[in-house]
């Protein structure tokens, strides 16, 4: 049976048609595919690391496999799936072009992205790497993350960020330039504040909230309510004492607070912790009365006293001053140390300011209430020197009260030497009891009095201008002291002696020398001789 002529026809005009077509394509005439574009292929074969795409037209091109792999995963894409793909080259002689399809992703993105810029929207990215100043991040295509744009704060290590995926918001988009810059911290500022509103709508000052510790200061914790954070100062923690805030708390745990104060145009929110229990304060002063005796721990110390805790949140205070009755000590550590339990008395109580004063020194007897009944006036005792001082000697006697020997009652006539060449600390001495002042408890002290006042006849002897023979008992910065009799010392002032004595008084003079002097003055008030030195040409030395 014969066909339809025309039909015949028709299909072989169409046949040639086609063949013409193709063979101009095979002999480059006519280009059907141009660089640049983005086609539809058919994925024929992976080998040695490329991906070979028919795209039509008995075309075939090749793509690196490693532009299927996303962020070390393994390759996504299988003999015969259809893929979309960049026109880098043609090559018409051989049939086999160059494609790649990060390209061809990248065209596609570009769109989407300024889609979210203009929206002011977000977009899901994955953290790929760390680069100079920052972070790589994969949306479809390449962008920078700024170290700066990460969190909320600075992060310390950027490395446990790689891998993860986060919702980002685009500040610059240059697609020239092909130069991204996105922000997970407006993000994050953006659902901050929108739980920060939140909060402030749904909270109310003096309800109990629950948080979890994010942060920890030298004055207080930050408190994660939530997305909003909320501040428990230091002085909220405990109706205790407290050095730090991580003496109570950590880092991540979990936390009951009571909100104290809501600041709704900054957004701050203070918190309280010894707000959820009774204040230890009401009903102290029924509990504790002026005078009565107490028991309580040592638990801590100042320069000034020691804090003594009396119960839960409250501690008084014992001062330096008042835990002894005769002792001047210089640091509460000399008398106690943390952890010591004490026995004091209270000596008051100011509930407004909180504090309660004790003392340690009231709840033994006073020496000083007995003192004048032990040591009379012009009574005689042997003491033990506790210190030397330019103006007198400090002499220990029972019950840890310490009496003055002021320098005028030390001799008849006032020492040469420096009081500490003459008196050791620790050796004992014999003293008589001058004054007793219980108000200002003070104890005066004498030496002198214990022997018979050898001032007249020193006067006497010890004319003005007169020469007398001395033993050296000292030589010293002030110049030289010696002996004229038992119990008469008198000073040579430096500045009296020869300058030649005066630049190397050591090598002119050793104690036990035998010297000549002349009396230069008799101070009546003082009991004091100053002498010259009279050397061996006849001259006296010194100031007349």
């Amino acid at each position: 049976m014969r066909g339809n002529p025309s039909q015949s026809n028709v299909t072989s005009v169409r046949d040639d048609e086609f063949a013409t077509l193709f063979e101009k394509s095979l002999l480059g005439e006519q280009k059907l595919i141009s660089d640049g574009e983005v086609v539809t292929g058919k994925v024929i074969d992976i080998i040695r690391g490329m991906v070979i795409v028919d795209f039509g037209y008995k075309c075939e091109g090749q793509v690196s496999l490693s532009e299927f792999m996303r962020h070390g995963s393994e390759p996504g894409v299988q003999v015969g799936d259809q893929v979309e793909v960049y026109v880098e080259s043609v090559d018409n002689e051989e049939g086999l072009s160059i494609l790649s399809k990060e390209k061809a992703d990248a065209l596609k993105i570009w769109d989407r992205l300024q889609e979210v810029v203009d929206k002011d929207t977000t977009i899901d990215g994955v953290v790929i790497g760390k680069v100079k100043g920052g972070l790589s991040v994969d949306i479809g295509v390449k962008a920078f993350l700024p170290a700066s744009q990460v969190d909320l704060r600075l992060p310390g290590n950027l490395d446990r960020l790689l891998g993860k995926r986060f919702k980002f918001k685009i500040l610059k988009l240059n697609k020239q330039k092909s130069n991204i810059i996105v922000s997970r911290r407006a993000v994050l500022e953006k659902d901050r504040d929108y739980a920060r509103q939140e909060i402030l709508q749904n909270v109310q000052e003096g309800q109990t909230v629950s948080g979890s510790i994010k942060n920890i200061t030298d004055y207080g914790v930050f408190v994660d309510l939530g997305g909003v954070d909320g501040l428990l100062h230091i002085t909220d923690m405990t109706w205790g004492r407290i050095g730090h805030p991580s003496e109570l708390f950590a880092v991540g745990s979990d936390i009951t607070v009571k909100v104290l104060r809501i600041d709704s145009d900054s957004g701050k929110i203070s918190l309280g912790f010894k707000q959820l229990t009774k204040d230890p304060w009401e009903g102290v002063s029924t509990r504790y009365t002026v005078g009565a005796r107490v028991k309580g721990k040592v638990i801590s110390l100042a320069d000034y006293g020691a804090f003594v805790g009396l119960e839960e949140g409250v501690e008084g205070l014992v001062h330096i001053s008042e835990m002894s009755w005769t002792k001047k000590i210089k640091h509460p550590s000399k008398v106690v140390s943390v952890g010591d339990a004490i026995d004091a008395a209270i000596l008051d109580i100011d509930v407004a300011t909180r504090r309660i004063s004790l003392g340690m020194k009231q709840i033994l007897e006073n020496p000083w209430d007995t003192v004048a009944q032990k040591y009379p006036i012009g009574s005689t005792f042997e003491g033990t020197v506790k210190n030397v001082t330019d103006f007198g000697v400090f002499v220990g006697l029972s019950d840890d009260i310490d009496g003055l020997v002021h320098v005028s009652d030390i001799a008849w006539v006032r020492p040469g030497r420096p009081l500490v060449e003459i008196y050791g600390k620790g050796s004992k001495i014999n003293v008589t009891v001058l004054n007793i002042d219980r108000e200002n408890e003070r104890f005066s002290l004498g030496i002198k009095q214990l022997t018979e006042n050898i001032w007249p006849n020193v006067k006497k002897e010890y004319g003005i201008g007169s020469r007398h023979k001395s033993k050296v008992l000292w030589a010293g910065p002030a110049g030289i002291a010696v002996s004229l009799q038992e119990g008469v010392e008198a000073l040579i002032h430096k500045t009296d002696l020869p300058e030649d004595w005066q630049a190397a008084l050591n090598e002119k003079v050793k104690v036990g020398d035998d010297l000549e002097v002349v009396v230069h003055l008799l101070d009546e008030r003082e009991h004091r001789l100053t002498l010259g030195l009279f050397l061996e040409d006849g001259e006296a030395r010194g100031k007349k």
